[in-house]
This record gives C-alpha cells, sequence and structure tokens, in this order.
C-alpha cells in the first residue's frame, strides 16, 4: 500500500496563541529594520516639540527639574501614538485593505493576533522612547534622582500592560465605527497631551482634570514615573506612587477584560450577519 503523508501536526490552545503573537509582532521587529530611516526622523522630529517646550521652561526660569519632565513627556508621546495609530486604529485599516476577513476566519485568537501587533510596535517604540530620552539627557543636561528602581520599572510595565490593553479595546470600538474611526483618532490626540500632563506636571491643573485624565493609563503612569525619577518629583506630583500602581493594576484588568469582550462581540458580529461594522448601509 503506498505510504500516505505525515499528517501535520495541529497546535491548540496556548501553543496556538504563542505562535500567533510570534507570527504577528514578527514582521513589525524586521519591517523597522527594512527601513532604517524611520528610527531617525521617529526620534529626531519629536524632539523638535520637546526642545520647544525646554526652551520655555528655561526662558521664564522654571525649576530644572521641569526639563526632564518634559523630555520623559517625549519619550512615552511615542507609545501614545503607537497605541493610537498602530493599535486602535489598526482593525479598521486591516478592514480597508481586506485583510480583517483573514484574520476573523483563522484559528488564532483577535486578542493574540492584537497582542502581537502590540508587542512588535513596542519593541519598535522602545528604541524610539529610549533615543528620546538618552539624546535629550545629553542636550539638556537632565539629571536623573532613582527613588526606587524597583517601583520604577513596575509603573512602567504596568503603564505598558494598560495603555496597550486601552488600543486592543478601542479596536473594536474604531471598527464598528468604520470611516469615524479616522476623525476618532485625530480628534483624541491632542486633548489626550494636555490632560495627561506630557509636558507638565497633572498636579497644576484643577482637581476634576486629573481625575477625568487618569482613565488614560499615561496620566497616571508619566506622574508616577517622575516622582520616583526626579527629586522634586514627590512635590510636583499628584497623587501618592503606591495608589497609582494600584490604579494602574486595576486600569490594566478593566481594559483587558473590555478587549476580550469586544472582540468576542465582533467575532460574533462577523460570523453571525456577515458584516464588521454597525453600518447596515
Amino acid at each position: 500500500m503506498p505510504m500516505l503523508p505525515p499528517v501535520s501536526k495541529r497546535h491548540t490552545g496556548w501553543r496556538l496563541f504563542l505562535m500567533t503573537v510570534i507570527g504577528r509582532s514578527y514582521p513589525r521587529v524586521v519591517g523597522m529594520q527594512r527601513e532604517r530611516s524611520w528610527i531617525f526622523f521617529d526620534t529626531f522630529l519629536p524632539m523638535l516639540s520637546v526642545a520647544a517646550y525646554v526652551f520655555v521652561y528655561r526662558a521664564i526660569k522654571a525649576p530644572e527639574d521641569y526639563v526632564g519632565f518634559v523630555v520623559v513627556g517625549g519619550a512615552m508621546m511615542a507609545y501614545w501614538m503607537n497605541v493610537l495609530w498602530s493599535m486602535a486604529s489598526q482593525l479598521y485599516w486591516e478592514k480597508e485593505t481586506g485583510n480583517l476577513a483573514l484574520y476573523i476566519i483563522s484559528p488564532g485568537s483577535m486578542m493574540a493576533i492584537l497582542l502581537g501587533m502590540a508587542l512588535g510596535g513596542l519593541f519598535a517604540t522602545t528604541l524610539r522612547a529610549v533615543g528620546i530620552i538618552l539624546l535629550g539627557s545629553l542636550l539638556f543636561q537632565v539629571h536623573f534622582v532613582i527613588a526606587s528602581a524597583t517601583q520604577l520599572i513596575l509603573v512602567f510595565f504596568l503603564t505598558m500592560v494598560s495603555l496597550y490593553g486601552l488600543g486592543m479595546m478601542t479596536a473594536s470600538l474604531f471598527l464598528l465605527l468604520s470611516r469615524e474611526a479616522w476623525h476618532i483618532s485625530n480628534l483624541a490626540q491632542e486633548p489626550i497631551f494636555l490632560i495627561s500632563g506630557f509636558y507638565f506636571p497633572i498636579k497644576n491643573f484643577p482637581a476634576w482634570v486629573p481625575m477625568v485624565g487618569s482613565f488614560i493609563p499615561l496620566t497616571l503612569g508619566m506622574d508616577a514615573m517622575r516622582q520616583l525619577a526626579f527629586a522634586s518629583g514627590p512635590s510636583l506630583g499628584w497623587i501618592s506612587v503606591n495608589i497609582e500602581i494600584m490604579g494602574l493594576i486595576v486600569l490594566s484588568i478593566m481594559f483587558l477584560m473590555g478587549a476580550r469582550l469586544l472582540l468576542n462581540y465582533m467575532e460574533r458580529l462577523a460570523v453571525r450577519e456577515g458584516r464588521l461594522t454597525e453600518s447596515r448601509g
């Protein structure tokens, strides 16, 4: 009897999840190596806005730590832009290019697909953020005073988890809103820069503004990192670092659960009704 070809092993469960994550993160990591000019422009151009705020603070003789606040804010802005354009609006653009249907029918979960995109984007964005911090620290002579390296790493990790969880959750919302996603992305950009305190301590706002802004993980994350990385950080912080860490844990759980629910809803909508937006027109 003729020999039958060997049956390939079909991965399921956590193995499938892990392979999906690796498969989706790989193109973004490799793609960054193919267009190395992007690294230069993504690092140099944000430094222009950072430099503008630095010169303003020095002109009005603000405390020198404000310069460090600006440099950290400029670095964290890279993560926010990556979440806004490469996560939140990702499924909408995949639908426009015809790839979303392949994701829906693939055996891998949408959470794994978006997590792979997040990790690939996180690797590239971290290189830009490190470049901005190093360049800004050298150009503007920023002095860091680390109060607790352990807490600083923990805050950064929780900020990234909650931030990319928010990106996964809003990816479904942007997809369901169809073409409005582009307008929402543009609309959200500048208000988030303001209420999250990218270039100044949020303590300077009325009390209700940081409370509203704390639903954006970067608000709590940057305030905590500034308190832990600068000498005057604790005096300019909004609330204590421990409370902000607890807030980031809550946001991480809330956004990841919300992302799972919305992605499952989107998949059921696609399978049951054969459409990927709420618009029936």
